[in-house]
């Protein structure tokens, strides 16, 4: 064997088990943590931030690195590719000093505090003094690693790698007019689905059983995994045999639930479906954010807000909610899911108008970082850009600004992988409905192997092989492109209200 990539493996291995322990924390810190320990777990988190990239930047890792590359022809090709992959890591990494390192994760740690508090009081200026200290870091950080154009392309790099705002604009301004189009005539038809049937109040811990009897059908490993309660839903993964589900539960819809732990779950089973000779490896990871989102964003809502899922799981949550649903049929849970209304709540809007949520939010965390935008103006700017792309009315902060957890977490530049997660999600869909033509009479039995057998040849054994665009024109022959997911939603809805 060889002695460098023996000592690569074992000190990557090293800043694995640092980078779990911080996960672990993190996780704590949005499940059970009393609110008291915050301070001390802020403090516990920057440590350790700070001792995973001390250990990720020694020199001496550097020069492996370096040393590796120059013969890498000689190596076999996971081992080039974990070169590769781990040197583009390196490099980025070693720009950041410890100290800045160490201070954004103390930051972090207090936002998201102070944000859990800003949120439950609907309090923005709560939240303002973290939200600009972080953004003031943010900046800082993207001159550190440098960056063409806009600084936001320093930080969108950390979630869509190779992906540039001016990109993303014109991705984005071609789904928003057809989106609207689409979202407004069905509006103007008038032809939403009764959902009278809804206004009741729904067990929580019937919610839980139901939502654990699916994502363990979908394939999530139970034994390698659990599922638990938090603000935000949230996925994190310490090891390939221990990836964690969050979920929330609505006492007055209990689809929510469902589709939270459906999307979670979606991102668990790519967490789990890494190769095992990858563990604490670069290589056990995705290689961007969008892809994470379009394995979640596949079961969410291509599954998940299917009538064949419903032909089989319209049986399992009447058991699971008795007398509640007898009346209630499989088309009507279908069209329940599937209703088409601008709404406040980006995690709980349907697909014709979710992408708008997402898009608002990139063009208000593209101001703050190019400094068009003051953080103190969030709030009457996030209102105004709510009323012109969904037309209505931000009542308070708390379904405002403040819904989302990821500007407290510092992670600018995040929120595109959800629209490109769906543009992934409907381009790969396509590939799969080809390569399996009877998928569908599978989702209605409940039969989710061929569907996740797929997805771990095609998606997830790749972990950081490949990047995004190379694994979708892998799997589909073609680069990505927006076209399918509008076909998707055209035909889906066009057909479903008749516009």
């Amino acid at each position: 064997m060889d002695a460098r990539l023996d000592g690569l493996r074992e000190k990557l291995g090293q800043v694995a088990d640092v980078q779990a322990a911080v996960a672990l924390l993190e996780w704590d810190q949005e499940t059970y943590m009393p609110p008291k320990g915050g301070p001390a777990r802020g403090q516990q988190i920057a440590t350790l931030s700070a001792l995973a990239h001390r250990l990720f930047t020694d020199a001496d890792l550097g020069n492996a690195l370096r040393e590796l590359e120059d013969r890498a022809d000689q190596l076999e090709s996971d081992d080039a590719k974990l070169v590769e992959e781990t040197l583009y890591d390196y490099e980025r990494a070693a720009k950041l000093p410890e100290a800045f390192v160490h201070e954004l994760a103390g930051e972090q740690s207090k936002a998201f505090q102070a944000w859990a508090q800003a949120r439950e009081e609907s309090a923005f200026a709560t939240f303002e003094p973290h939200l600009a200290k972080l953004i003031e870091l943010l900046k800082h950080k993207a001159d550190l690693l440098g960056y063409e154009g806009s600084p936001y392309n320093a930080l969108l790099e950390d979630f869509e790698r190779g992906m540039t705002a001016d990109q993303l604009r014109g991705i984005f301004a071609g789904l928003v007019p057809r989106q609207s189009a689409l979202a407004r005539r069905i509006v103007e038809s008038g032809r939403q689905p009764d959902t009278a049937w809804l206004e009741q109040d729904w067990d929580e811990e019937s919610q839980w059983s139901f939502t654990l009897r699916v994502v363990e059908d979908m394939g999530y490993d139970l034994e390698a995994g659990r599922q638990d309660k938090a603000a935000h839903p949230f996925t994190t993964n310490f090891d390939l045999a221990d990836v964690r589900i969050t979920t929330r539960l609505d006492p007055r819809n209990p689809l929510s639930a469902l589709s939270a732990s459906m999307h979670e779950g979606g991102h668990a089973l790519y967490e789990q479906g890494f190769q095992e000779k990858d563990r604490r490896t670069t290589l056990a990871n995705a290689p961007s954010l969008g892809i994470h989102e379009s394995q979640s964003r596949l079961w969410e809502n291509l599954i998940g807000r299917s009538l064949p899922f419903w032909k089989r799981y319209g049986e399992v949550i009447r058991d699971h909610f008795p007398g509640q649903l007898d009346a209630v049929t499989p088309q009507q849970l279908f069209e329940a899911g599937n209703v088409v209304e601008p709404s406040l709540i980006r995690v709980d809007a349907d697909e014709c108008t979710y992408n708008l949520h997402v898009i608002l939010r990139f063009e208000l965390e593209t101001a703050l970082i190019e400094g068009d935008l003051d953080v103190a103006d969030v709030p009457e700017a996030w209102n105004a850009k709510v009323k012109e792309y969904l037309g209505i009315e931000v009542p308070d902060d708390a379904r405002g600004c403040l819904q989302d957890v990821h500007w407290s977490h510092g992670a600018i530049g995040y929120f595109p992988s959800y629209a490109l997660g769906n543009l992934y999600a409907s381009q790969l869909f396509e590939a799969i409905l080809e390569a399996i033509p009877d998928l569908w009479d599978h989702v209605a039995a409940g039969e989710f192997a061929p569907l996740r057998d797929w997805l771990r040849s095609h998606v997830h054994q790749h972990g950081r092989r490949k990047l995004a665009r190379e694994i979708v024109r892998d799997a589909t022959g073609a680069d990505p492109s927006p076209e399918p997911y509008l076909r998707y939603l055209e035909t889906k809805f066009g057909t479903l209200y008749g516009v």
